[in-house]
């Protein structure tokens, strides 16, 4: 995910956020006009989407669903060989994250706070929400919260006040579904929602994540019980009972993390900015720095179905790791430069998104033996 928020940049490339900037930054300098106008505008068929930038891609099923500028969904049932776009996506607002529970079933977030839903594999979508209503619902579980007595909710009543006054300028950045009911979404300044009944309604994580200083939450993954929260200046959030409580990891390191992955037991892998890679065999007790080879920000990862793992660079370096992240090899496998995300096709390729559309890398690229 790759965009430009209130002055404050994700590194990445130029041309990345000049597109983006015209759906979430100063945009609003048109305040309650441009963005809105988006959010209610139909994604339009473009022939030349596939090579346009895609910010995430996600398997349902056996299809894979890319998501991307402009409100762009597009759909490969050749694992990745080809691409057209979806029947119907309501809104032009870039769509920064996607995550299907089934085959079927799937959510999208993106710019304005929206939150789209598919129930026929990703080839028409429905808006479920969007920053008018998120605003609405932070706003009214802080207040709920300060009259019940606690004090600290003081400070979210003012900056939810602040969320609905600005209007739906703030982006979702994150999706992560369980199945069919339950969901989690997080974005700007803070903000996290979770549903119970497959986005029927939303309820506000925000007084639930010791986030005071509401820092930007890039990435969630969920499972099963245990959820997983990524966000700038060292930012990371774990759950272990389904979001009804949250604690904050903490980190040595005090740059941004765009992602992190949980593994087998209490071992955990966040990756960002520079290269940095961070390691904990102790559910973040304590940390161990993994060297990646160069100083290129990472921007995403995955545990593949043979159970290495795969980080992608902004440089299009693709690293393998074969022992649980202790260490990282170079595949002779490159992408384009500027991936934002990654996800492996049923037949074991990786597909990536990007700055330049979709690319995919030959499952024989992956099973070499990573370079050291």
């Amino acid at each position: 995910m790759l965009f430009y928020i209130s002055g404050r940049l994700r590194p990445s490339l130029a041309a990345i956020l000049l597109v983006l900037s015209v759906s979430a930054g100063p945009a609003c300098a048109a305040r309650g006009a441009a963005v809105p106008d988006l959010l209610d505008l139909p994604a339009r068929a473009d022939a030349r989407a596939h090579g346009a930038l895609q910010l995430a891609v996600a398997r349902a099923g056996e299809r894979l669903v890319a998501v991307g500028v402009y409100g762009a969904v597009l759909l490969s049932d050749d694992a990745g060989k080809s691409w057209r776009q979806a029947a119907g996506v309501p809104v032009s607002v870039a769509l920064t994250d996607v995550s299907f529970a089934s085959a079927e079933r799937g959510w999208a977030v993106g710019h304005g706070g929206v939150v789209l839903h598919s129930a026929d594999a990703g080839e028409h979508w429905a808006r479920q929400l969007d920053g008018r209503d998120t605003a609405r619902i932070v706003l009214d579980a802080a207040r709920a919260r300060l009259a019940a007595g606690d004090p600290a909710a003081a400070r979210e009543v003012r900056d939810a006040e602040r969320l609905v006054e600005e209007g739906p300028d703030k982006p979702l950045l994150g999706v992560s579904f369980v199945d069919a009911q339950r969901g989690y979404v997080v974005g700007a300044y803070g903000l996290a929602l979770m549903t119970e009944d497959g986005g029927q309604r939303w309820q506000s994580l925000v007084g639930r994540i010791p986030n005071p200083r509401g820092k930007h939450l890039y990435q969630i993954r969920a499972v099963g019980r245990e959820i997983l929260i990524a966000g700038e200046q060292g930012a990371l959030f774990r759950s272990v009972d389904g979001g009804e409580t949250f604690a904050e990891v903490p980190t040595p390191y005090a740059g941004t993390f765009f992602g992190a992955l949980a593994l087998d037991g209490d071992t955990l892998l966040a990756y960002g900015l520079r290269g940095n890679v961070w390691r904990s065999g102790d559910g973040g007790q304590s940390w161990s720095q993994v060297d990646t080879g160069q100083a290129v920000t990472i921007s995403s990862g995955l545990r593949l179905a043979d159970g290495s793992l795969v980080l992608a660079d902004e440089s299009g370096r693709l690293l393998r790791s074969t022992d649980a992240g202790r260490s990282f090899g170079a595949l002779s496998a490159h992408a384009a430069a500027g991936s934002a995300g990654l996800v492996q096709a049923a037949d074991g390729a990786l597909i990536l998104s990007g700055a330049r559309g979709l690319v995919r890398v030959e499952p024989a690229q992956l099973a070499s033996e990573p370079a050291r």
